[in-house]
């Protein structure tokens, strides 16, 4: 599920900052990035057996290298999705999520723009 309006899409911030920024609200990059792009994924534990949630914080390189750690970051819109043990992470627009936690998503996506809006300020 794509989470409309958020306004982190079209951002654009250097990496290292960003990296800051997400991991200061618990979003993890890891190993999820290649030269051009980024990801950083948000856990959310479920009451349902063997399912987790996911929010997806994405972006692409506009200049420089993320393996070099250089890269200018533009943000895509933010994702939420579904995991399903063992068949993996499910963003389709079919998928059903509770109101609360699509609410918590956008509460936790606002809580980084405003930080990336402060940082650019």
């Amino acid at each position: 599920m794509r989470l409309e309006n958020t306004g982190l899409e079209d951002k654009v911030i250097d990496l290292k900052p960003l990296d800051h920024l997400t991991a200061k609200h618990a979003f993890i990059r890891a190993g999820q990035w290649d030269y051009e792009r980024v990801t950083y994924d948000y856990r959310m534990d479920s009451k349902e057996k063997n399912i987790t949630y996911y929010i997806r914080i994405q972006g692409y390189a506009i200049e420089g290298d993320v393996d070099r750690g250089n890269a200018v970051i533009k943000l895509m819109t933010p994702l939420l999705g579904k995991h399903y043990y063992p068949h993996g992470v499910e963003y389709g627009e079919e998928e059903i999520f509770p109101e609360n936690l699509v609410e918590r998503a956008n509460d936790l996506v606002s809580k980084v723009k405003t930080e990336i809006d402060q940082f650019n300020a």
